[in-house]
Formats: C-alpha cells, structure tokens, sequence
C-alpha cells in the first residue's frame, strides 16, 4: 500500500495567543507556502494546532527530508515531523509505521508514541502505543523497544478524520513567524555579530531590514560581497527583506580630518544612526537594531552607547547585548554565518581608525564635535544615496515611494 507523504509543522509559543493565534498561523503558512516553492508541494492545510504540508504523490524520501529541512530554519516552527498520512484503521496505521520505521534506518531501539486528538476514533492512546508497537515488533525482530533513550521514536497521530504516522521528528528554531511583529531596520555589517542580531529579531517575528555602511569610495566594495552572501544565507528561511548600501567612506574622511581622534567613532556611529533612522522612517519600520554586546569594543561602552544613542528618537535594540564573543559565534556557525563573516575584507569599520579611541565619551564633548559638520544635510545625501538590494521575504511589504 502506497501512502501520502506529509510533513507536520508543529508550534508551541503561537499556541499561547488566544483568540489572536489564527492571525500567527495564517502567517506562518504564507511564509511556508511562499518559501517551499521549489518542493512539490500540493498544499498547506491548518489542522488542530498545526500545519499540514501535503507532498505531491510519488515525492521521493531524499526530497521529503530536504523539504523537512528547509522548514526546521523557519522562524515559528518549534518541531517539523516527517511521514505519512493514513486512515484511521488499525492495519494501514500499522502498515505506514512500519515504513516510516524502516526510513529511520541504521536504528537499534525505537518506542511508539501516540496521541489522539478525535475522540470518535474507539481506540484509546494507551491501546494504540501497544497494538502499533506489537506490528512493529513482528516486522522488526531484531530491534528492541526502549522507552527512554531510544534512538526513533514512531508518532501516530490522529487528527480530524486521517492518522498521520512518522519516524523523523525534529526540533525547529521556534519564535514567531515573520511579518508578526512589525518592521526593524539593522546596522548589517560583514562581520559575525550582525548578522545573528537580525536573524534574533526575525525569530520574534519582525521583517528584518539591513543597512550597510561601505567604505566605498576610500575602500573596495569587497564587504559588500560578503554583506551579500550573508542575505542569501537570512533568505533561505525568510529572515531578511531588503539590505540598504549606502557609500560612507567620503564622510568618514571629512570627520576624521576635523573630529578630535578620540571622538572619531562615536562620531562615525551617530551619523550612522540617524542614515538608519532615516531609512526606517521610509520603510516605515518602529526601531533600529544593532549586534553590539556591551564591552565587547571601545564603542561599546555604557557611556559610548548612551553618546550613541542620542542622535537617534527611534528605539535601539541589542539584542546581543548581553551575550559574550564565543555565544555569538556559535550562533552564527548555526545559523551558517559565521564562514563568510571570518573573510577579510575592508569596510567601514576599520577605515581612518584612532588609535586610542575615547571609551568614556561624554555626551556634551560629542555634540560640541559633531556641531562643526553639516550632518543634517549629510543624512539626506546619504539616505539617498543608499542603494537597495531585495531579498525574498514573504511578509515584506515595500513602503511606498513619496
């Protein structure tokens, strides 16, 4: 007997939403329905507290797992189950457990673990454990039944009239599903702590837009290369809308050459926020957020983010602001990164640096420097200077041109 295949998308924190939750999880499916486009999908059903993806009949097991394991990276998938749909018989049940077992090979131990959710269906969950778990242990002798630690465990579940069946469950990312929590625009530079601060905000559910500052034309564009791989990689699981290039070597040069050396960074940031909040006024998004963690560098000081943060209304979240270099690399191995990050390639960052620059900026000291620059009328040049670059983001919705 031959089997639908399927693919259950399992959520938890949506779960907790209340009358709201449908509104998350029709979301959550137009970002699946959009993303998986290149799989054969047939079509995405919502069924008791989960997503249903229907596979087109004859799909092989290579293509189900991969389509399994572009949906693991999505934000608001907590797990993704992968297997088959069935009747709520007891000998198709068995039968589609028992392949869903044999795809799970090399194994030793397995359990059965089943829920049902249609409580016409005259088999209790307890009975189902035992009787699919006798059909199993007839077809595979050789393995052992192990209820803790087990290396596969078989989920049946019966659900709305079908009995879903599976052998392959894994955890996903969780959070929310983007596009359920409003806009951000971020600071998007090549290096490694950035890019994990958007894909953070992402798995809250914002649309995530960048803005790049390159060193152009006082450096190469060879960042913005890099700042490019780093969007391909955000744009696999729809973690990243737009990214914004904007050219600020030629500013950087007039600050330096005027600016107290000491001051020059802060002086660098400030300009670089309000360009960001410019941006996000356009893209009508509600804050700005950054991959600064606090002592990590010079500008990250107490005293350095409250200089920072003056120049700016909007609000600035870090979300990495507590986590240390070595957690923010191996979130960003994990989130796949963390290579491109490590290539060196010159930007802003590292153009017409101090070298002692100030740690404990005083704010009054800042604006009395920065009152010698036109910075108002350098905000605009470079907002519209800014070039943008567009990622597939299914929530996204451009702001309209004024």
């Amino acid at each position: 007997m031959e089997f639908q295949r399927i693919i259950l998308v399992h959520y938890h924190e949506i779960g907790l939403k209340g009358r709201n939750r449908s509104v998350f999880e029709k979301r959550l499916q137009k970002n699946l329905e959009a993303l998986l486009c290149a799989f054969p999908i047939v079509t995405i059903h919502r069924i008791s507290g989960r997503l249903l993806v229907f596979l087109r009949e004859g799909t092989a097991l290579e293509v189900a797992n991969a389509c399994t394991d572009a949906i693991l990276g999505v934000p608001g998938v907590a797990r993704v189950s992968c297997g088959f749909k069935c009747e709520q018989d007891m000998e198709p049940m068995g039968q589609a457990a028992c392949i869903a077992l044999a795809e799970a090979e090399p194994f030793e131990s397995f359990k059965v673990s089943a829920r049902r959710n249609h409580t016409t269906f005259p088999i209790d969950s307890m009975q189902l454990n035992r009787d699919i778990g006798a059909v199993l242990c007839e077809a595979f002798p050789a393995k052992r039944v192990q209820m803790k630690g087990q290396d596969v465990t078989v989920g049946v579940e019966v659900v709305e009239g079908s009995t879903y069946v599976y052998a392959r469950s894994e955890r996903g990312i969780g959070g929310l599903p983007v596009g359920s929590s409003g806009t951000v625009v971020g600071l998007l530079s090549s290096g490694i702590d950035s890019p994990v601060a958007l894909w953070r905000m992402a798995r809250r559910g914002a649309v995530c837009v960048g803005v790049h500052f390159s060193g152009r034309p006082q450096t190469s564009d060879a960042s913005e290369f890099l700042v490019d791989d780093i969007a391909r990689v955000l744009e696999r699981t729809g973690c990243i809308a737009r990214v914004y290039v904007v050219p600020f070597g030629d500013y950087q040069r007039e600050i330096s050459i005027a600016c107290p050396p000491g001051l020059r960074v802060i002086l660098y940031r400030r300009l670089m926020f309000r360009v960001a909040e410019e941006i996000a006024r356009r893209e009508r998004a509600g804050a700005l957020v950054t991959g600064e963690s606090l002592g990590q560098v010079a500008s990250q000081t107490l005293d350095n983010i409250r200089a920072t943060d003056a120049s700016v209304e909007m609000p600035v979240l870090r979300p990495l602001i507590g986590s240390d270099k070595l957690e923010i690399i191996d979130a960003a191995q994990q989130l796949g990164t963390f290579e491109i990050s490590s290539q060196d390639a010159p930007d802003c960052c590292t153009l017409f640096m101090p070298r002692n620059p100030e740690t404990h900026a005083k704010l009054a000291d800042v604006e009395a420097a920065e009152a010698a620059f036109p910075w108002r009328e350098w905000v605009c040049e470079l907002a519209d200077a800014a070039e943008p670059h567009d990622y597939a983001c299914p929530a996204y919705r451009p702001a309209r041109q004024r």
